[in-house]
């Protein structure tokens, strides 16, 4: 077996690439962004590897790559599945895996806290490959943090300088970040991707997507040709702020978008439909007696009546969201807005509902990213002329 030094030029999806004992940690945010804010679940999620993948053309039968994952572990949750990897060869599905080991995080969701517990190394491995020169891309866990070990295959392997697609840079929740889709590759925007031809970095970040101004100058900072941010739902789920300031939030963050890319088709996206938050303020708050039966379930904990002071529901982000994107494209030809319901409404609700009253399930996510590529990155979407 050869093994290849791990190196950027494999790496896909990642904004920073940091160098440690045993081998590479990908981060989705920078190390400016990451050192102007504590918050652990920031730290957590942006570690976790939606959308990263190690992409390289070689003509090996066998690949071997060794992980060092950290699985989480709810206390009182039921238990979550071990992280997937995907396996594309030429661009087709071509297999799966997971990787035994690694660290454990332990979280207690009632009080907080958390326990990282040390795990050993473990490799994933794929053979029986076809003996021709192909790329291959191996898509890591979209829900675990992924340290890069080492890599090894029975042929030599080289990097894949040419991309095919332009680059598609999109912000957004845990909906975004993955939720509990199937795959690593079957996230909505990662599938959309797929089916628009277009490269992707995904910065959807679980509990996270919240304004954040070093988000935006992340983005900012970004190599992209086509953005799209989808928000509000972490607004309301955190109960962050009130109308009054959502509005100059949203005009600086695109602002500072703006300031890097003035002229980049960029696609606003309001929060998919959320029965319990559609006129009900947050905070969302998890449900205890739920738990204590072993299920993972969330409320809404507001007041409907306190929107007239200003708090925010999804229903009055989505109303705000299409002011702003109206007034502002009378300027920039080159933003759009598109109505989170036209990705999950009502009628999916129906056939598809939220399991934990939040997050999409895995064929919601599906039916997603269908959507999503059908309306962007078909003739007349804001992404049409991205696609490939």
């Amino acid at each position: 077996m050869h093994t290849t030094p791990l190196t950027p030029e494999l790496l896909r999806g990642a904004l920073e690439l940091e160098r440690t004992a045993l081998g590479l940690l990908p981060h989705r945010l920078p190390a400016r962004a990451r050192a102007q804010c504590a918050d652990p679940q920031l730290a957590m999620v942006e570690s976790q590897t939606s959308g990263v993948r190690l992409v390289f053309r070689t003509r090996a039968t066998a690949v071997e790559l060794d992980t060092l994952p950290t699985k989480r572990v709810y206390v009182g949750a039921p238990h979550r599945p071990e992280g997937g990897y995907d396996l594309v060869v030429d661009g087709r599905p071509a297999g799966s895996g997971h990787v035994a080991g690694g660290n454990t995080l332990t979280i207690d969701l009632t009080t907080g806290s958390a326990e990282h517990r040390p795990g050993p190394v473990g490799t994933l491995r794929f053979t029986g490959l076809p003996d021709t020169v192909k790329v291959v891309e191996i898509w890591l866990p979209y829900d675990e943090t992924t340290e890069l070990v080492a890599l090894r295959t029975d042929a030599p392997v080289e990097p894949v300088p040419d991309r095919p697609g332009k680059v598609w840079l999109h912000h957004g929740s845990s909906i975004s970040h993955g939720s509990v889709a199937a795959s690593p590759t079957t996230t909505w925007p990662a599938l959309a991707a797929s089916l628009g031809g277009a490269e992707l970095i995904n910065v959807g970040l679980g509990g996270s997507a919240l304004l954040d101004p070093f988000i935006a100058r992340a983005l900012r900072d970004t190599p992209a040709d086509l953005i799209s941010v989808k928000l509000g739902i972490n607004v309301v789920n955190a109960d962050l702020m009130r109308l009054r300031a959502f509005g100059p939030a949203v005009h600086g963050f695109l602002d500072t978008i703006r300031d890097g890319h003035p002229d980049v088709p960029l696609l606003v996206v309001s929060p998919i439909l959320c029965p319990m938050h559609e006129d009900t303020p947050g905070p969302t708050l998890m449900d205890v007696s739920a738990l204590q039966e072993g299920r993972l379930l969330f409320r809404a904990s507001g007041d409907p009546a306190e929107k007239a002071s200003g708090k925010l529901t999804l229903g009055v982000i989505r109303e705000e969201l299409t002011r702003i994107v109206r007034e502002r494209a009378a300027e920039d030809p080159h933003l759009h807005y598109l109505d989170g319901r036209e990705l999950y409404g009502p009628a999916d609700f129906g056939e598809l509902p939220l399991p934990d009253g939040l997050h999409p399930d895995a064929a919601a996510h599906r039916r997603m990213g269908e959507r999503f590529a059908a309306l962007a990155f078909t003739p007349g979407g804001p992404f049409a002329d991205g696609a490939a």
